[in-house]
C-alpha cells in the first residue's frame, strides 16, 4: 500500500522558517519532520511514498536527490578531480516519488493529481506536519475490516489553556486546569482510503477535508479510528520547539523505530 503525504502548502503560521523552506522540511533534530513521518510508516513496513509538493518543491526534491550526503560520511578527493567517496551509507528501504502538484492547488486537488502514481488500489494519506505513535498496522486492519471508503485517525485534542466556567453574570463558577476531555475530536491525518475517493474530488480547487470527506460521511462511508496515544501537529514555532525538546531529550513518543 502506497503512502501519500501532503507537503505542498505555504505553512504561513510558521513563517519564521517556512519563508525559506516548505514546512515539511523544517527540522526536528537534524532531520525534516517529513523524514520523521516517513520513518513511522517505514517501521510498519510501508516504504512506497508519494510526496505531494507545491511551495518550494525543489527543496524536497534536492533533499532526496542528495540523501546520501545528508546521512553518510563523505570524502571529497580534490587530488583526483573532486572524486567523491561515500562511507557507511545509511540507506532507507524507500521508493519516493516527489510530485509537483502545483503552487495553489488545494489538498483534494493534490491527491487527484497523483492518482496515476497510486493506481486503482487502496492507499494511505497523511499531512506533512504531524507525528504520532499510532499503530499503522492496526489502523490498516481496522480499515480493511469495516470495508468502507475512508478511515481517518480521530484524535482527542487537548486544550492548551485553563478552563473557566463563567455564569451569565460574569462570575467565574469554576477554574481548573485543562484536561483532554475539554478539547474536541479532530482529524489527525493518518488516513486509509479506497480508490473510489477519487470520484469525489472534482479538481484543483477541491479541499479534501470539505466535499470528499463530508460526502463520504453523508454516505456512511467514513470511519474513525480512535487513537488515544500521542499526536502532535507542527503548526507554529511553539509546536516546533515542543517537538524539538522531546527529540533532544530522547522522549519523542513518535520514534517507534529502532
Amino acid at each position: 500500500m502506497k503512502v501519500v503525504i501532503l507537503a505542498g502548502g505555504f505553512g504561513t503560521r510558521i513563517s519564521e522558517e517556512s519563508h525559506l523552506i516548505p514546512k515539511p522540511m523544517i527540522r526536528i533534530g537534524d532531520m525534516p519532520i517529513l523524514w520523521h513521518i516517513m520513518k513511522i510508516y517505514s517501521h510498519y513496513g510501508y516504504n512506497d511514498f508519494i510526496i505531494c509538493c507545491g511551495y518550494k518543491q525543489y527543496v524536497i526534491k534536492e533533499f532526496f536527490a542528495n540523501y546520501a550526503l545528508h546521512t553518510s560520511d563523505i570524502t571529497f578527493n580534490f587530488r583526483e578531480g573532486g572524486k567523491m567517496e561515500i562511507h557507511d551509507t545509511h540507506s532507507e528501504p524507500w521508493k519516493v516519488t516527489v510530485v509537483d502538484t502545483g503552487l495553489n492547488t488545494m489538498t483534494g486537488g493534490r491527491v487527484k493529481r497523483v492518482r496515476k502514481y497510486i493506481g486503482d488500489e487502496p492507499f494511505m494519506l497523511t499531512y506533512g506536519d504531524g507525528v504520532s505513535d499510532v499503530d499503522i498496522n492496526k489502523l490498516v486492519k481496522f480499515h480493511q475490516d469495516h470495508g468502507k471508503m475512508a478511515t481517518l485517525t480521530a484524535i482527542q485534542l487537548t486544550q492548551r489553556f485553563g478552563v473557566l466556567d463563567i455564569t451569565p453574570d460574569d462570575e467565574i463558577h469554576e477554574f481548573r486546569e485543562k484536561t483532554k476531555q475539554d478539547g474536541g475530536v479532530i482529524n489527525g491525518g493518518f488516513m486509509v482510503l479506497q480508490p473510489e475517493i477519487f470520484d469525489l474530488i472534482e479538481g484543483d480547487s477541491t479541499v479534501f477535508e470539505k466535499f470528499p470527506l463530508e460526502e463520504a460521511a453523508r454516505r456512511g462511508q467514513l470511519m474513525a479510528y480512535r487513537h488515544d496515544g500521542f499526536w502532535h501537529c507542527m503548526d507554529t514555532m511553539r509546536d516546533k520547539n515542543q517537538l524539538e525538546e522531546m527529540w533532544e531529550n530522547g522522549t519523542a513518543p513518535w520514534k517507534v523505530w529502532g
